[in-house]
């Protein structure tokens, strides 16, 4: 049974019409997450369908954590200069930026990873799964799974947001794309940390940011 609250939760996170959400949630079994996928492969979510419109608006984010240890550069896109002045989206802006300093990601997405850099990674995995003793002929499944898990521990879009793990930055762009109206997307990011690549010791910096935030 579908309730009134799954619907009301799966059209703020989607933008789509009431009676689509219902269906994609009785498709799914009322899985949320698989009844947002449904709607974007139906092209019925509001998110979906301004995905393909160009975004050359926006703004330079910056983030300082730490007195100065950690660094975060990104440039976020929207529309319209209107929308890039508003507080939902210079929030989102400082959110992801402090997502940024906090979880480390090293690509934007999954397609961006070098395949140089995804070949090596494939090849440990590879060796870990043979070294633990599992058969080879599963060894190649395994090695999908964790491939899985690695762009989500290092694809900025693919990671839990910082504040609400429940939810990957994708997720949450794609609540304020159907809440603002406009495409929204990151173009790019740089991360800075001070002594980066020099041996020293390795702060908890999630940890850091979730206690800053209060939890």
């Amino acid at each position: 049974m579908i309730s009134a609250n799954q619907v009301k939760e799966l059209r703020e996170r989607t933008g789509a019409g009431m009676m689509d959400c219902k269906k994609a949630l009785t498709e799914t079994d009322g899985n949320t997450e698989k009844a947002i996928e449904y709607l974007r492969e139906k092209g019925l979510s509001a998110a979906a369908k301004k995905a393909g419109r160009i975004a050359t608006e926006g703004l330079i984010q910056t983030y300082i954590h730490g007195g100065g240890r950690i660094g975060v550069i990104l440039e976020l896109n929207c529309e319209t200069d209107f929308v890039a002045k508003t507080d939902d989206f210079k929030d989102l802006a400082k959110d992801i930026a402090m997502h940024i300093a906090a979880a480390r990601p090293e690509f934007l997405k999954a397609d961006e990873v070098p395949q140089d850099v995804l070949e090596k990674e494939k090849n440990i995995l590879k060796a870990q799964a043979l070294n633990e003793g599992k058969p080879e002929k599963i060894v190649e499944k395994m090695v999908e799974g964790r491939i899985a898990k690695y762009f989500k521990d290092v694809c900025l879009l693919e990671q839990p947001f910082v504040k609400d793990p429940d939810k990957t930055i994708s997720q949450l762009i794609t609540e304020k794309v159907a809440k603002i109206g406009e495409n929204i997307s990151i173009r790019r990011f740089v991360r800075y940390e001070l002594g980066e690549g020099m041996a020293k010791k390795e702060d908890n910096f999630a940890d850091e940011v979730a206690s800053m935030m209060g939890k």
